[in-house]
């Protein structure tokens, strides 16, 4: 019984609902653990042809649940290293996936929301979606979902929006790659079926290929990089500033090393 995914058959595509409106689509460990095992049965499903990532509400994901960021404060370096792998793996899945993907960004983004969205193939936003890379307002680095972003957005404007932490609107984001397509709330679904209608046109084995050639990175390889990006936020949580920025931000604070 799906918990946080709601799962949608549409012909040969298979839809994925971040199921959590009422908290803004927000990641947890029930979420990722569902989400990642749904993935991977779609990787072994010959007859899904592609899949659409969106989520219900008005927002296609928070990033991380303010539960789970007060169990993970609380962790030992060791769980937060455990507990960062496992959301390494859901980005790594979602990212390699052998069938062509579709972020459906039905509203604003945030940290592992924006992660989601690097690792689609395709990405289509509506009008007055926000997006955001903030974790260093916490004393954090967007650590697991680096490479994703980085390859998305280039490591120019990576650079600047991992550092400052900024909100950044859909004209912004279609400027620098992390969004493909621009649209209205009421054309956000024709414009994702325009996007299948092309995907159905491909073959499968050679669009699979065709995938593998553009992310220019073996699947291994990112496995090495997951996990020693999974060891530095596992270490930065459990640092000094670390907790001073979870444990400000969980209170609705200023850390103290802000100037405002």
């Amino acid at each position: 019984m799906s918990t946080c995914i709601e799962v949608e058959r549409r012909g040969s595509s298979t839809w994925l609902w971040l199921a959590r409106p009422n908290l803004h689509n927000a990641f947890d460990d029930a979420l990722i653990a569902e989400l990642t095992d749904l993935l991977t049965e779609i990787e072994a499903d010959p007859s899904v042809r592609s899949v659409v990532l969106s989520g219900r509400g008005a927002t296609f994901s928070a990033g991380a649940d303010l539960t789970w960021m007060r169990r993970m404060a609380a962790a030992d370096e060791a769980e937060n290293r455990a507990d960062a792998e496992r959301l390494a793996a859901l980005m790594r899945t979602l990212c390699f996936l052998g069938k062509p993907t579709i972020a459906r960004v039905n509203g604003s983004a945030y940290g592992g929301g924006v992660g989601l969205i690097a690792c689609c193939d395709i990405a289509i936003a509506v009008e007055g979606a926000k997006f955001a890379l903030s974790e260093v307002k916490l004393g954090l680095v967007p650590a697991v979902i680096a490479p994703y972003v980085r390859a998305a957005i280039g490591n120019r404007m990576a650079r600047r929006y991992f550092v400052s932490g900024e909100i950044f609107d859909v004209a912004e984001a279609l400027r620098i790659g992390l969004v493909h397509i621009g649209t209205e709330v009421a054309e956000l679904d024709a414009a994702v079926e325009r996007q299948l209608h092309w995907l159905g046109k491909g073959g499968p084995i050679a669009q699979r290929e065709a995938k593998s050639l553009a992310l220019g990175i073996e699947r291994n390889e990112a496995e090495r990089i997951d996990a020693g990006n999974a060891a530095l936020i596992a270490r930065l949580r459990v640092s000094a500033e670390g907790q001073e920025g979870l444990t400000a931000f969980l209170e609705k604070r200023p850390p103290h090393w802000s100037s405002t």
